[in-house]
């Protein structure tokens, strides 16, 4: 259930998300959602939500609009929020559709049509109007979820104790040890003698991982396997056999990144010449001033003296030698 009690504002309210427009439609009204688990939303870091209804002549739909903290915890408010029967829609990397329905993320943002699904070109201007997008790029964890067998649109993102305690309440957070900086996918797999759920806990260590493996196989029923910082549990499957084949699909894979190094401006020839004249010039600009300063402080100090008491001139008398 997304919300539970629809508050409509009048149109002239300030709106947080939605805009005027959206192609041919208006904006007519904002408001509110009532949240329900609100503990769950705040996990999720909501920073403020919106209703919109907007019309175009005689007809209108509604929109849903959230503001999460960053794009982690609007991935896990879609997996959570998306229809078990939508399929995925092309317009983003996170997206889902139903017969009237629409859903994506944007950044941090998730948004929601409800009775029609806008064009893409209808779509760009809200898109790139919204404010404090966050870039972050999204989790790699969902990755190594194996795809054989999934339950679709069963995945859950796990980011804290509210989202265990809703998704896997058989794990205690106590053994997840969410202060270690862990989160976790979690999804439905089927098997011949019935429905189980893999979650894979990602640790910011192998070493801590190794560690969480053997608190996990310490819970009643439960089979774990670690795979470098990977804990891979499932709780007290119905077909064992069907347990040890998914886990054995989990496999984490260390992906290296080389960093080149980057030509910079003192790798440049001409840049190197040019430094080199400017500074020749700055030492004969010096080498005149201080040739001014000892001539000026000489005449200072001594004065300028004319005829036979002026100061002889030192000659070496090379040629005579």
């Amino acid at each position: 259930m997304r919300f539970s009690v629809l508050l409509v504002f009048p149109v002239l309210a300030s709106a947080a998300i939605w805009p005027d427009s959206i192609g041919a439609w208006r904006r007519t009204g904002t408001g509110v959602p009532k949240l329900s688990e609100q503990a769950l939303w705040d996990e999720y870091g909501l920073k403020e939500s919106e209703t919109a209804t907007f019309e175009n002549e005689n007809r209108k739909f509604t929109t849903v609009g959230y503001r999460l903290g960053d794009t982690t915890g609007a991935m896990a408010a879609f997996d959570w929020q998306r229809p078990a029967d939508a399929k995925p829609h092309p317009l983003a990397e996170l997206s889902a559709q139903t017969a009237r329905e629409l859903m994506l993320v944007r950044g941090n943002y998730l948004l929601v049509f409800q009775g029609y699904k806008p064009p893409s070109e209808d779509l760009a201007p809200l898109l790139d109007g919204l404010r404090n997008v966050d870039a972050t790029p999204l989790p790699t964890l969902p990755g190594f979820l194996p795809s054989q067998n999934l339950v679709p649109n069963s995945q859950r993102y796990v980011i804290g104790p509210a989202g265990l305690a809703k998704f896997n309440p058989g794990i205690p957070p106590s053994i997840a040890a969410f202060h270690l900086g862990a989160e976790a996918q979690a999804g439905t797999f089927r098997t011949q003698k019935g429905n189980m759920t893999l979650a894979i806990f990602d640790y910011p260590t192998p070493q801590i991982a190794r560690q969480k493996q053997a608190d996990f196989e310490a819970l009643k029923g439960a089979i774990a396997k670690r795979s470098g910082p990977l804990v891979a549990v499932i709780l007290a499957p119905p077909d064992p056999d069907a347990a040890e084949r998914l886990l054995a699909q989990v496999r984490y894979e260390a992906q290296i990144t080389l960093n080149e190094r980057v030509p910079g401006p003192s790798d440049n020839v001409g840049v190197m010449l040019f430094n080199i004249v400017i500074f020749a010039g700055i030492l004969i600009v010096f080498c005149i001033i201080a040739g001014f300063f000892v001539g000026g402080f000489r005449i200072l100090l001594f004065g300028r003296k004319k005829g036979p008491d002026a100061d002889p001139m030192i000659l070496l008398h090379l040629e005579q030698r």
